[in-house]
């Protein structure tokens, strides 16, 4: 299926491949965001959530919230990366994810602000390929 995708370096200045790349990340990011996520990230991402009374335990690793986000941001990074081939956008993804999802659960932002953040980060990602700095499109060797 990835083969059917435009390469990200044929995006630059083609409106129709950035339509389809903009399209295939948004999948990526339903994707990711909800039968990816599961109810064990979508909870333990929170630093709030009781974790303990969920899953009836008394000890829970301090810092599990932390470990739980990443890993889902970079559940995220690998589709950004898988649709676009571009580490660099899939490291911008990794951040900007972790950081979207700190502000929601810290109640800075509502569902539906979140969601717009993240679809458009997705859309920055295809206006960079589109007009195609070289850095974008960079893959180590």
């Amino acid at each position: 299926m990835l083969a059917l995708l435009p390469a990200a370096s044929s995006v630059s200045g083609n409106l129709g491949a950035a339509a389809v790349i903009f399209f295939a990340l948004l999948i990526g990011h339903a994707l990711a965001d909800f039968p990816l996520q599961g109810g064990f990230l979508a909870n333990a991402k929170n630093r709030h959530t009781d974790l303990a009374a969920i899953f009836g335990t008394t000890t829970v690793p301090k810092y599990l919230w932390v470990h739980a986000l990443t890993i889902h941001s970079l559940i995220h990074a690998g589709a950004v990366w898988l649709v676009t081939g571009s580490v660099t956008l899939a490291l911008i993804e990794l951040v900007a994810h972790w950081l979207i999802d700190v502000a929601k659960c810290e109640g800075l932002t509502s569902f539906s602000a979140d969601q717009f953040m993240h679809a458009a980060c997705k859309l920055a990602f295809v206006v960079l390929l589109y007009f195609g700095p070289a850095w974008v499109t960079w893959t180590p060797a």
